[in-house]
Order: C-alpha cells, then sequence, then structure tokens
C-alpha cells in the first residue's frame, strides 16, 4: 500500500464461492443496500398508517424491471462496449460484472413503482416520498461495489485520501504509471448520498413537504453531485453526445425534473397530504397481517378492488 492512500480490496475479494455457488461481491452490495431501503421505507410508510409489507409488495415490481433497466440504459450508453467485431454478446447480460446505470434503475423501478402502487391502491406520490431518503443509502452501500471492482475512480490526484488502482485492473488507464493515485468517486458519492439523506430527513422536519417534493429533494440532490463526479471521472464511462457524457447529460435532466415536480406541486398542493392511500383502496385488517395477505389483496378481483395499468412515469 502507497503511504497516504487508499488501497483498493486484493482482486480476489471481488467474489468468492459458497458451495458450487459463486457470489459476486458487487452484486451482494447491491442486494445489501436493496434490503436497507426497503427497510426505511417499510417503517417510513408504516408510521403514516400503510399495511404492513406493503413495500415487499411494489419490491416485486421495482427490483427487477430497475435491474432490467439498469443495465440496458448502461448498455446503450456505451454501445462500443459490447457491439464489436467479434464481441461476446452474452455479456450484456452479465450484470454481476458491474456496468448497472442508477439512472436506467430509476427509470424502471419508477414504471414498477406506478404499476405496484395502482394495483394495491396506495398514492405513487407517498410511495415516492418515503422511499427516496432510503434510496439514497441504499445507492452508498451500492457504491462500494464499485471499491471491490476497482471502478469509478476519478482523476490523478496527490491527496492523501487518493485511491490505489492496481494496474492489472480492467479500468486502469493507458499510459499512467502503476502507483498513479486517484479520485476516489465511489467514496465522493457515498459520502455525498448519505448527506443527502439526512437533508431529505431535515427538510422534512423543518417543512412539510409531501406530494412528491421528498421525491424532488431527491432527484434535485443527486443529479447535482452525480454531474459533478462524473465530470472528473476518468474510468471508462459512457459514451459522449457534442462532447458531454451521457451521464452528465442524464443529470441535467434529474435535476430539471426534480425542480419542475417541486415547483408544480407546491403551486398545486398548499394543503396537507391526505392518506396514503386512493380513496376507497383503504386495506382490511386481516390484510395487514402477512406479505401474503396484503399481495393477495392487491391481485384480487375487479369487484374487490379493480387492478388499473400504471403509466411509466416517475413523475
Amino acid at each position: 500500500m502507497l503511504p497516504a492512500s487508499i488501497p483498493s480490496p486484493d482482486p480476489s475479494w471481488a467474489s468468492f464461492s459458497v458451495g458450487p455457488l459463486t457470489i459476486h461481491t458487487y452484486a451482494l452490495c447491491i442486494i445489501v443496500g436493496i434490503l436497507a431501503a426497503a427497510a426505511i421505507t417499510e417503517r417510513r410508510l408504516r408510521r403514516r398508517g400503510v399495511a404492513r409489507w406493503a413495500v415487499v409488495d411494489i419490491a416485486i415490481w421495482v427490483v427487477p424491471l430497475g435491474i432490467v433497466a439498469a443495465r440496458f440504459y448502461h448498455v446503450f450508453t456505451h454501445v462500443g462496449d459490447y457491439f464489436y467485431p467479434g464481441a461476446n454478446l452474452w455479456s450484456v447480460f452479465a450484470i454481476w460484472d458491474g456496468g448497472n446505470a442508477i439512472y436506467g434503475a430509476l427509470i424502471g423501478g419508477a414504471i414498477g413503482a406506478v404499476i405496484a402502487c395502482r394495483r394495491m391502491g396506495l398514492r405513487f406520490w407517498a410511495f415516492a416520498d418515503a422511499l427516496a431518503p432510503g434510496l439514497l443509502v441504499a445507492q452508498a452501500i451500492g457504491r462500494l461495489g464499485n471499491w471491490f471492482n476497482q471502478e469509478l475512480f476519478g482523476l490523478p490526484t496527490t491527496l492523501p485520501w487518493g485511491l490505489e488502482i492496481s494496474p492489472s485492473a480492467a479500468m486502469f488507464p493507458d499510459g499512467l504509471p502503476a502507483g498513479t493515485l486517484f479520485h476516489p468517486l465511489f467514496l465522493y458519492e457515498m459520502i455525498w448520498n448519505l448527506c443527502g439523506a439526512g437533508v431529505i430527513l431535515l427538510l422534512e422536519r423543518r417543512f412539510a413537504l409531501g406530494w412528491g417534493r421528498s421525491l424532488a429533494v431527491y432527484l434535485i440532490w443527486y443529479g447535482l453531485g452525480r454531474s459533478g463526479l462524473e465530470a472528473i471521472r476518468i474510468d471508462p464511462t459512457s459514451d459522449a453526445p457534442l462532447g458531454i457524457p451521457a451521464n452528465i447529460w442524464a443529470s441535467f435532466a434529474v435535476v430539471a425534473l426534480g425542480i419542475a415536480i417541486m415547483v408544480v406541486q407546491t403551486v398545486r398542493h398548499h394543503e396537507p397530504e391526505p392518506s396514503p392511500y386512493l380513496p376507497g383502496r383503504e386495506p382490511s385488517a386481516t390484510a395487514e397481517a402477512s406479505p401474503i395477505g396484503s399481495a393477495a389483496e392487491a391481485v384480487g378481483g375487479s369487484e374487490g378492488g379493480a387492478v388499473s395499468s400504471g403509466t411509466p412515469s416517475r413523475d
């Protein structure tokens, strides 16, 4: 280890075996992050009177769609890395090797959340606001996976918290000598995300947010931070329309969306947010007893609670 620096883990730490199974540390970090977000969101929803285990029913839609969209967003913004003469097209689906874009996860997760909330009779804004701080915590935990994969680092630096990257690592930049230290962008984003979760909680105590405004704070906070980090990123990143990386364009769009939600919802809603449930969709007492019960109610027939399709929108 170099003096005054952050070491990267040995490449062998990127995965380990449990019997016949190979567990990738990157995937494990994502799973732990999802569980943390689910626990935080469940607690926040329960405080608002939402049925127990509702977050489990929603996660059944959000998690798979989020993972699939995260991967395909990454591939779409890194076309040259996956489609070239002699390329192994199966690598498009190798999510355990890294390359799962958060903006894709937000799009897919939003579609899943809208569908799940409408099936369960929940207001989408109520769920999105409950999720916002937990989502930042989940992203912070997930960034540890980038450390294990020796990726998501910035320009060379001489600062004492510079990150060591093995010259044999796939992401090590060509032309730089061994021992070069880099800005640990994964760590910067972890800190930024955890601070953002705290900011949301403080603003909720100071102001009556609701109506999607906690989500708006999340979008603005994360978009601003991510755009700054992408500007100093050096490891292979997204394609760059007009010379600007796609992730920076996406960050600008996320900030604009957050501002739009904040302004529109503030103008439209001066009163406190009502019940997190849509009118007439409050759960029965028996449905709160277990996740099986709430799932059964959510998918019940049209006379017991109509199942309506959602629109793929985060706003």
